[in-house]
């Protein structure tokens, strides 16, 4: 542990220096994906001027889940930033060079493509909450942190399982895929009442890619949303976080262990 430790804490030391050499792209990436969040939130407020509520939601219901939304989303951002595996790696040949290496092949692709500047979409999530949970008068007790931390972690392991299966496709096929980019639409359904979609729609998203999970379920739990039974199911997000992790990794493994390198 202490080896992979000091590893992650070396790329991070170069990220740094990599990005005081270029400090306006930093803060031109910062600021773009911020005013992305700002267009997504604006949508929201406009919906509401249009309707009461949304599905039996309201408007500051809606916001809260927009704002936990966000902060699973930004700590995934950071350390599984891996839109670009196909090309550098298989197609580059590029995993070649991981593979000669001692550290967990998946460990290193994981270090070299960090983004840390999606910290400040968690960040500015956790200030919308923060808001929403004022608003909506809802009490805060000390569990309440606990629980917001375990929901958080179950979501990041429900992105990073899903992501790292599709990611890995690129080890059983010879060109890259298109597939990561709908999935990243289709991900966020996942900050809006799944009650608004049709019962196909929900099933999809709570159980076979459960990006409910990431988003509307856990935040259900702090709005006890004991009427539509979300709040219950939201104490299931750890253990989905757990499966489709795993699920990550098997897919994953056997990719690596298919793969004979970019040849000629």
């Amino acid at each position: 542990m202490r080896f992979y430790w000091s590893l992650c804490a070396e790329y991070m030391k170069n990220y740094a220096k990599t990005r005081l050499t270029y400090r306006m792209d930093f803060w031109v990436e910062v600021l773009s994906d911020l005013l992305f969040q700002a267009v997504n939130l604006i949508f929201i407020l406009v919906v509401f001027q249009h309707t009461a509520s949304l599905g039996g939601w309201s408007e500051a219901e809606v916001v809260f889940v927009y704002g936990f939304f966000m902060v699973p989303s930004g700590i995934f951002g950071i350390f599984f930033n891996l839109w670009g595996f196909s090309e550098r790696y298989i197609v580059k040949g590029e995993m070649d060079r991981i593979l000669t290496r001692p550290a967990y092949n998946l460990y290193q692709v994981l270090l070299e493509n960090m983004d840390p500047p999606s910290v400040f979409g968690s960040l500015v999530g956790a200030i919308i909450m923060a808001i929403s949970w004022s608003q909506l008068g809802l009490p805060f007790e000390l569990l309440d942190v606990l629980m917001l931390v375990v929901f958080t972690l179950g979501a990041v392991l429900i992105y990073a399982g899903i992501y790292i299966s599709l990611t890995a496709i690129a080890f059983f096929s010879d060109a890259p895929t298109g597939i990561l980019p709908l999935m990243y639409n289709l991900q966020n359904y996942g900050r809006y009442p799944v009650s608004i979609y049709n019962k196909t729609i929900r099933f999809l998203l709570t159980w076979l890619l459960p990006f409910a999970f990431v988003g509307v379920i856990p935040a259900s739990y702090f709005l006890d949303r004991k009427e539509d039974g979300l709040s219950a199911l939201s104490l299931l997000t750890p253990v989905m976080g757990v499966i489709f992790l795993g699920i990550g990794l098997t897919v994953w493994n056997v990719g690596v262990k298919r793969y004979r390198g970019a040849g000629s």
